[in-house]
Formats: structure tokens, sequence, C-alpha cells
């Protein structure tokens, strides 16, 4: 499951999209709007997206994920547009039988936030 969203992201459904019978373990991450930046308060995002090139990234770097770590099952969903203090901007989370799956979540993430985001503003408060 991959996808690039402007509406809220519902963990719970992310986490039942990944989660099988013969899992062991379910890991996610979920990046949160914060209030502050560099000193400054943080009124809410922006994040802008050109989908296709993203959401290929995303399955790019997902198929990295599942066979580096030998995952069957991932999810990746980043939100776009405005988003507000202690809102969901990225979900990751992966599922597998081994509790190994945490690495898988942070490579992920980082891999993501570095590839898939192409502007995001923090609107501050000065």
């Amino acid at each position: 499951m991959f996808e690039i969203t402007p509406n809220t992201i519902d963990v719970d459904r992310v986490v039942e999209a990944v989660r099988h019978d013969e899992d062991g373990g379910v890991v996610t991450f979920v990046g949160v709007v914060r209030n502050e930046n560099r000193g400054k308060q943080v009124l809410y995002l922006e994040y802008e997206a050109y989908p296709e090139m993203a959401l290929g990234t995303m399955r790019q770097i997902g198929q990295e994920v599942a066979d580096r770590w030998g995952l069957g099952h991932l999810a990746i969903i980043h939100r776009t547009g405005r988003i507000e203090v202690g809102e969901a901007s990225v979900v990751i989370a992966v599922a597998a039988a081994e509790a190994a799956v945490g690495l898988a979540i942070v490579l992920a993430f980082f891999r993501v936030r570095k590839s898939v985001r192409s502007d995001e503003a923090d609107l501050l408060r000065n």
C-alpha cells in the first residue's frame, strides 16, 4: 500500500492493511507535525508532491526495504496540503514474522523524507 493523500491518515487502516496472521509483529512509524522548528513556533505545514513521481519512488523504496529484510507487508502513506500541529504527515508500517522489522521502518522513513517530498514549508510565527 503506497499512497499520497490530502486526507487525514487513518493509522489503524494502515496497520490492518499490512497485518496478516503469519506475522509476528507490526511496527509503525507515525511522523507528526511538531509545534516548534529552529526555535520558532510552527503554525502548520504544507507539503506538495508530484504524485506519479512520489508514488514511483515510494514503491521503489518499499521494494528495496522488503527485499533487504524479507518483508512481505509494507505500507507508506504521505499527506500533502495543509497539515496542522499534531497531525500525521507520514505513516510507515511493516509486518513480518521477525522483530527486526523496526530497522526497515527507520530506513524507509529517512529514504521517504529525502526522496518524496518535493516541497515542504513550515509556517512559522516570529
